[in-house]
Formats: C-alpha cells, sequence, structure tokens
C-alpha cells in the first residue's frame, strides 16, 4: 500500500522523521487552541484491522465475540480521553487501481496456499506470521463499530483520499492508518497504528515537513515524487530506467543507505536540481519520459490533491482546459476553479469532479445505459460518477441507495446500481479440495437474483437488467477480466415488487412482502411458513443453512450437527470461555466449511439490504450465530458420532432448539428433493470426491 519503498526508507534513513506522541496530550494540547472544539481522528479503518483482530485463533472462521471486545476496548479508550474517532472504509475499488487489486488478490492466493498446506501437514493454525484476516472482516467491522455508536462512513471512491480530505477539511487531530500516501497528501498529521499502544495511548507520528527537509523538497513535491517511485496508480517498473539514470547520475550516494534508498534520494535531487529549473515554464512531459503514460502520470499526481489545492507542477492556462467528449476536466481540486462535465445521461444533469486531472486526455468518461432519467430530477450523485454505469430508473431510489452506503448501512447495494460492477476479496479456501465449491459459486445464484431486484427496471416486469461484473476471487480465476454475471428472474408469488415499494413504502403488509422478497432471493418461497416460525436469531442461520445444504449436495447431517450445536451453545456463552477454549487438531475441511458459513452471512448483509431489510442486521452478525473455535469443536465432535445431548453441552433447552431447527432446516431441504444424510450412510461417490469445477457453476 502507498509508496513503493518509501516506508522502510523512512524508517531506516529518516528516523528523526518519527516522533512518539501521546494521543491523551495532543488531545488537550487541541482544546486547549480551539475551546469548544472535540478532537478528533479520522481512522483509515481498513489499515487498521490486522491491528485490531487480537484473538489467537483466526483460522477457524473468525473469533467474533472476542473481535468485538477488542473494538468496544479500543473505543472505549478513545473516548474516556475525549478523542472523537471517524471510521473510513474502502467503498469502491477505483479502475485506475484495479491491477493493483487484482495483484494483491494474487499474492494472497499463494499465502492461503501455504495456509492449507500447513494445517494439513501439521494439524494445527499456522504462526502469526502466515495471518490472514478472517473472511468478512471489513464488512463486519462496519456494523460492529456502528453497534457500538461509531461514525462510520464507506467511502465512494479510494478511502485514503476520503481519510485525507476529512482530515484536510475538519482541522481534525489526525489520521490513524498504515499507508504512505498519508505521508504524500498535504493534510493533518499522520499516525502509525502498528505502532500505537493502547495501554498509554503512545503512538508514531510521520511528519512530511521532515520527511521534505530530509529530501530537500517541498510540500507539493511530494506527489511528483510518489509517482515516480511508484504507487497503487503508477506501476512500479514504469519509471524503472528513469530512477536508474537518475542514481547512477547522483553524486551523494549514502553507504548507509540500501539500493531503494538511495533510489529515493537520487530521484528526489533529481526533482529539487533539475525539473524545479524549469518548474511553471515547462509541462512535465517535456522533462520527463512520460510517452504513452503521460494521461495516468497526470491523474496519479493529481489524486493527492485535495480539496482547494492546487499543484506548481501543473501549467494552468485557460487555454489548457478543453472538452473532450462531452467531459471538462481541470488541472486543480480548487472547487472555485472546477469545471462541469455534463453526464451522458442527461443533458441537464451535471457533475464535478474531486481531483484536478489533465485537461488534454479523457480520463475513463462515463459510459450511460439509461436515458430515461427526468431532466428536471437529476441524480445528484458525487466523486465516483467518472466511471459509472447509470442503470436505475428511479434517481430517488439511487439517492436513497447511496445515502446508504455512505453510511455504510448497506453491502455491494450501490456498487451494482451505479456502475454494475463489485468485488470480494480472497476467502480461507482450500484450492486442492474439489468436493467443496468455492463461496463465490455458491452464492451466485442468491446474488443474479438480487441484480434482477436491483435492476430489473421496476417490479413486476419481465426484464432482469443486464449482466453485472463480478471481481470475485476463486481458484483458477486469474482475475484477467470480470466474469459477466447475468441477472436471474425471481419467482414471486404476486410479482416482484419495486423498490420503492421495498425501500420506502409504510403500507400495512410491506414487512411481509419484503421477507417474501428475500426467501425469493435464496429460492425458498416454498419455506417460508416453517422458516418464520423460528424464533430469532436463528431464522436467518435456518434460511441460510437451508440454502447451503440444498446448493452443496457434499454436505452431511455431521456438518448440520456442528453448525446448529455451536450456534445454541453460543448464545449466554462468557467471550473469556470462547477465547480458553483449545482444539485436538485443526481439520482443513471445517476451516472452509467455516468460510462457507461467514460468507453466507455477508451475502444475507445484501439480500437484506436490498429486499428494505425484513430482518434486523443484528439477527446475522457473527458474534451472535458464529464462533469459529467452538464450530471446530462441534464439527470434530460431531465427525465422532456425538449425541445431540453432547453436542449442546447438556442443556435441556438447547436439546429442544436443536432438534427443532434441525427438523426445519431438514424438511426445508427436502421440499428441494436434498435429503440431509449421515457422512456413515453415504454412497462411494460421496465420500469426498466430487469435483466442482467453474464452468458448470456458471450455468446461471
Amino acid at each position: 500500500m502507498g509508496v513503493r519503498g518509501l516506508h522502510g526508507f523512512v524508517a531506516s534513513s529518516c528516523p528523526h522523521v518519527c516522533t512518539v506522541v501521546n494521543f491523551k496530550e495532543l488531545a488537550e494540547r487541541h482544546r486547549s487552541q480551539h475551546p469548544g472544539g472535540t478532537p478528533t481522528i479520522v481512522v483509515d479503518a481498513m489499515c487498521c484491522l490486522r491491528y485490531w483482530y487480537t484473538p489467537e485463533s483466526w483460522v477457524c472462521g473468525g473469533q467474533w465475540r472476542e473481535y468485538y471486545s477488542s473494538l468496544r476496548e479500543f473505543v472505549r479508550t478513545f473516548t474516556a480521553v475525549g478523542i472523537k474517532l471517524i471510521f473510513f472504509f474502502d467503498g469502491m475499488v477505483e479502475q485506475s487501481k484495479r491491477g493493483e487489486w487484482v495483484k494483491r488478490r494474487l499474492k494472497n492466493n499463494r499465502e492461503i496456499a501455504k495456509i492449507f498446506h500447513y494445517i494439513k501437514s501439521r494439524r494445527e493454525q499456522p504462526g502469526r506470521n502466515m495471518f490472514f484476516t478472517p473472511s468478512g472482516l471489513a464488512i463486519f467491522t462496519r456494523f460492529a463499530l456502528k453497534a457500538l455508536g461509531q461514525e462510520t462512513l464507506c467511502s465512494l471512491q479510494e478511502a485514503d483520499y476520503e481519510v485525507a480530505s476529512y482530515g484536510f477539511q475538519n482541522n481534525c487531530l489526525g489520521i490513524l492508518g498504515e499507508d504512505t500516501d498519508y505521508l504524500i497528501y498535504d493534510t493533518c498529521p499522520y499516525f502509525s497504528i502498528s505502532e500505537l499502544s493502547l495501554d498509554s495511548l503512545d503512538t508514531v507520528m510521520l511528519c512530511r515537513e521532515k520527511l521534505c527537509q530530509s529530501l530537500g523538497l517541498h510540500l507539493a513535491d511530494l506527489p511528483l515524487l510518489a509517482c515516480l517511485l511508484g504507487n497503487d496508480v503508477i506501476p512500479e517498473g514504469m519509471f524503472e530506467s528513469f530512477r536508474y539514470k537518475c542514481l547512477t547520475s547522483y553524486a551523494s550516494v549514502r553507504e548507509s543507505c540500501d539500493r531503494k534508498g538511495n533510489v529515493i534520494l537520487a530521484v528526489a535531487d533529481h526533482i529539487s536540481k533539475v525539473l524545479r529549473l524549469h518548474q511553471g515554464e515547462k509541462k512535465l512531459e517535456e522533462m520527463l519520459p512520460l510517452g504513452p503514460n503521460k494521461a495516468l502520470f497526470y491523474k496519479g499526481v493529481a489524486s493527492y490533491l485535495l480539496p482547494g489545492q492546487k499543484s506548481p507542477w501543473f501549467i494552468q492556462k485557460p487555454e489548457d482546459v478543453v472538452t473532450l467528449d462531452k467531459q471538462v476536466l481541470s488541472m486543480s481540486s480548487d472547487p472555485e476553479s472546477k469545471q462541469e462535465f455534463p453526464m451522458c445521461m442527461d443533458s441537464e444533469s451535471k457533475q464535478k469532479l474531486p481531483v484536478g486531472t489533465d485537461p488534454e486526455f479523457n480520463l475513463e468518461a462515463p459510459m450511460c445505459t439509461n436515458t430515461e432519467v427526468k431532466q428536471e430530477d437529476p441524480v445528484n450523485v458525487g466523486p465516483e460518477a467518472k466511471h459509472q454505469v447509470t442503470v436505475v430508473l428511479d434517481p430517488e431510489i439511487l439517492k436513497v441507495a447511496r445515502a446508504q452506503h455512505v453510511q455504510a448501512e448497506s453491502y455491494l447495494v450501490y456498487s451494482v446500481m451505479s456502475s454494475g460492477e463489485v468485488e470480494c476479496s480472497n476467502s480461507l479456501e482450500d484450492a486442492t479440495d474439489q468436493a467443496l465449491p468455492s463461496q463465490a459459486f455458491v452464492y451466485r445464484p442468491v446474488r443474479q437474483r438480487v441484480y434482477s431486484l436491483l435492476l430489473g427496471g421496476g417490479g413486476g416486469g419481465s426484464s432482469t437488467g443486464p449482466a453485472v461484473k463480478e471481481w470475485f476471487v476463486y481458484s483458477g480465476n486469474p482475475l484477467r477480466q470480470p466474469d459477466l454475471v447475468r441477472p436471474l428472474q425471481m419467482n414471486i408469488p404476486g410479482g416482484t415488487p419495486s423498490l420503492r415499494q421495498l425501500w420506502l413504502s409504510q403500507e400495512p403488509g410491506i414487512q411481509a412482502q419484503r421477507l417474501d422478497t428475500l426467501l425469493a432471493c435464496f429460492d425458498l418461497s416454498s419455506s417460508r411458513e416453517e422458516l418464520q416460525a423460528v424464533e430469532r436469531p436463528f431464522q436467518a442461520l435456518c434460511c441460510l443453512l437451508v440454502y447451503l445444504f440444498v446448493q452443496v449436495d457434499t454436505l452431511c447431517l455431521e456438518d448440520l450437527h456442528a453448525f446448529i450445536a455451536q450456534a445454541l451453545c453460543l448464545q449466554g456463552k462468557p467471550t473469556m470461555e470462547l477465547a480458553d477454549l483449545q482444539l485436538d487438531h485443526i481439520d482443513p475441511r471445517a476451516v472452509q466449511l467455516a468460510t462457507l458459513l461467514v460468507r453466507g452471512l455477508t451475502t444475507l448483509v445484501l439480500v437484506n439490504g436490498a429486499c428494505g431489510s425484513p430482518w434486523e442486521m443484528a439477527d446475522f452478525m457473527p458474534w451472535h450465530l458464529f464462533d469459529g473455535k467452538l464450530f471446530h469443536q462441534k464439527y470434530l465432535q460431531s465427525e465422532k458420532g456425538y449425541t445431540a445431548e453432547v453436542l449442546v453441552e447438556q442443556n435441556r433447552s438447547h436439546v429442544t432448539r436443536f432438534h427443532t431447527l434441525k427438523s426445519v432446516v431438514c424438511k426445508a431441504c427436502g421440499k428441494e428433493s436434498r435429503p440431509i444424510v449421515s457422512r456413515r450412510h453415504w454412497r462411494p461417490h460421496h465420500a469426498g470426491s466430487r469435483q466442482y469445477e467453474p464452468d458448470q457453476w456458471r450455468r446461471y
């Protein structure tokens, strides 16, 4: 993340850039300087997930009760010293950063393969040096923080830009994260999450002014340096030969620095002693070997300009602003100087670009598939509009979806509606286990019905809408391009209600319609009566289990027993007891089953939001329904043939509920001609040998 090599350079060659500070003291100083103001820290939550996840166990699907307690303690510590926290999460992957996103996902695949190899050979969890965040951690962290009363926001573009902008515009105490891009933005102070001691509230502040002094640069030079070194927008190899030339002509090579450190010093020296001689007189392409990468380079530099900021490296003259394909681009991020460009969906609807871009290039001009938006009611969408595909006919609905996205109250809904493109990162799945399909395929039919609901153009019609681009990670997917996934028509008695009805209506009976729509997304309308009779929070769990067992016929009765028993035993169990739970060994199949269930819970978040929230989100938050180690324990016990009484720890009320929930799931699966049988009664071809090829799951 961030600028290539900069973190190591600062740590080894410029240690004075890092200063130990105390948040309590900083907050007191801030209050004295700004009477009546509340010291506020903007938190880049995606950078902090690894820091927040403190439970020892991580491979079994997540210790969600422990994790929730860890978050609560984090919030409580800052609240106790009067510091307000505002959390930002990534909400979109920008097109210019898709390549870097793919690169990281493929790297993660290799790491996951090593984890499963370790588990199979050692029958235990690898050490923390191989740590991989549990599936769904980012999604559920949003809802955990909201449940803890924290202001939680989801970005409409790359989160680091919105974090830096918020800190800059709101006079914040600082930014808490772990991304060297925050050394490049000219914004409020940047603090390291990895160096934070929660007990003392000490951490390290990385000072961009001291970095500039060390490099002989001005603050406004840092975006140029970042792009020449390589970052998430500019591939590292793009200017490799240029950096080599800088290094060979650099006269002050430090023996104390490694090669990467001297490269940074050499590039900074070239900027200050060569390029600056022509600053404001020559364009960047006249001074640098930009070649065909000119547009991308300008975009990379401009991506660091916050609202109101300009770059001295851009020559700005009136004639430099030109129009291309109905798009006018400005090279500054000054709100007063921003030019407007008409959206193709409506000649009267206009949007403003958030960052400066090179005027000579049409950078990702917006596509358009909707020509029916009324001119008198334009869609007020924001900075992400430059690569949107607007397919929704109702502007008010899109506004609602956008607001829910920004407030971190939904998952993927706005991405589907605004750009028709979604992604899902890596899951702990064993690429060599052909008996269990990837979660990407298991839940794809559900997503397809959601796409039909969101993009079908209203209720009652036969149209299912355009294909959605899915960037989902699964074994064998090289991620060279997205999967084009067609919506799947839903079968709802009385027809599919419109989004306006589902999201905005207050009419009597609408809640029942919302539930009907949710069950139709899982193709479980025939089991409505049985599922509705189940008590909270097990309703959602039973829905998920029925769907899972119908879709995956290599699941057996022992698996069902383990899923139900762990959910029942979790209720009322103290967090410390869960933390102290010890396992005989780790089973790779149980690891993947846990992933399937947790990814099912994230799918429920998507479906529930799309259907107008017939169920309360709390009903399928994992800290209420799932614990990784507890499930693993029940799985190992169930495999040994333990009775229901033993599985639920001799709790009489749990025994009754166990048989009730089991009956509901088995009866619902029976309606779908899917009997759930014991592994001991399987025919030989069921013994974990069935293979799932990606193509057979693409039949939808």
